[in-house]
């Protein structure tokens, strides 16, 4: 059972298809959509102001989102929230990514299709366009992405749809081994399927 928390009597709301691992913590005004994946050790705090999750994305081990007082937080359809990233009171665009360790600040603004780079720091307010690649501490846009660069990253997000999926049966509780097995199985990430989201019955679009 996931750390899920009522604040001032709001009670988070997670669709039935979306993953939250169960060390992840959700309080208060969160809401979460279809295929969501939420990662350990994630923190979604909804005590300032509300946060939103629309169906397909991720946000993975390690994230905090957080709100500006009366604020909200909003990471659109197929945004990718990697490791270790902060959110506080910004827009994450559709089929958006934020790279592992980045942090997004204040009313920022990030664009559809854009990449924010590993380790930048998107000041408050900041407007990064669609389609950008920005790096570095404030983020500036380098360059504008290629579509095949757009496809590299819809397809990283479809992986972890797939996830959202298969997580709840292949994620038991167990008592580690003393030794490997003989001819001990390798894990396999999920197979991409462009379809994922449709095969289900869910539209990317809410």
């Amino acid at each position: 059972m996931s750390r899920i928390y009522a604040w001032d009597g709001i009670v988070p709301v997670i669709d039935p298809t979306a993953f939250v691992h169960p060390e992840a913590v959700v309080i208060g005004d969160v809401i979460i959509g279809p295929t969501v994946y939420v990662g350990p050790g994630a923190v979604l705090r909804g005590d300032f102001g509300r946060i939103i999750l629309q169906a397909g994305c991720n946000v993975q081990e390690t994230c905090v989102i957080h709100a500006f007082p009366g604020k909200d937080v909003v990471v659109e359809e197929l945004g990718h929230i990697g490791h270790g990233a902060v959110l506080h009171g910004c827009h994450v665009g559709r089929n958006a990514m934020v790279g592992m360790n980045a942090v997004v600040m204040d009313e920022a603004v990030i664009g559809e299709n854009t990449i924010i780079a590993a380790m930048a720091f998107v000041k408050a307010g900041a407007q990064v366009p669609r389609n950008s690649l920005a790096v570095g501490s404030p983020a500036k846009v380098i360059r504008e992405l290629s579509a095949e660069e757009i496809e590299w990253k819809r397809r990283g997000t479809g992986v972890y749809q797939q996830l959202a999926l298969e997580a709840r049966d292949k994620l038991v509780p167990a008592t580690p081994l003393t030794a490997p097995e003989p001819d001990r199985r390798r894990a396999e990430a999920p197979r991409y399927d462009p379809l994922v989201l449709e095969r289900r019955g869910f539209s990317e679009r809410p």
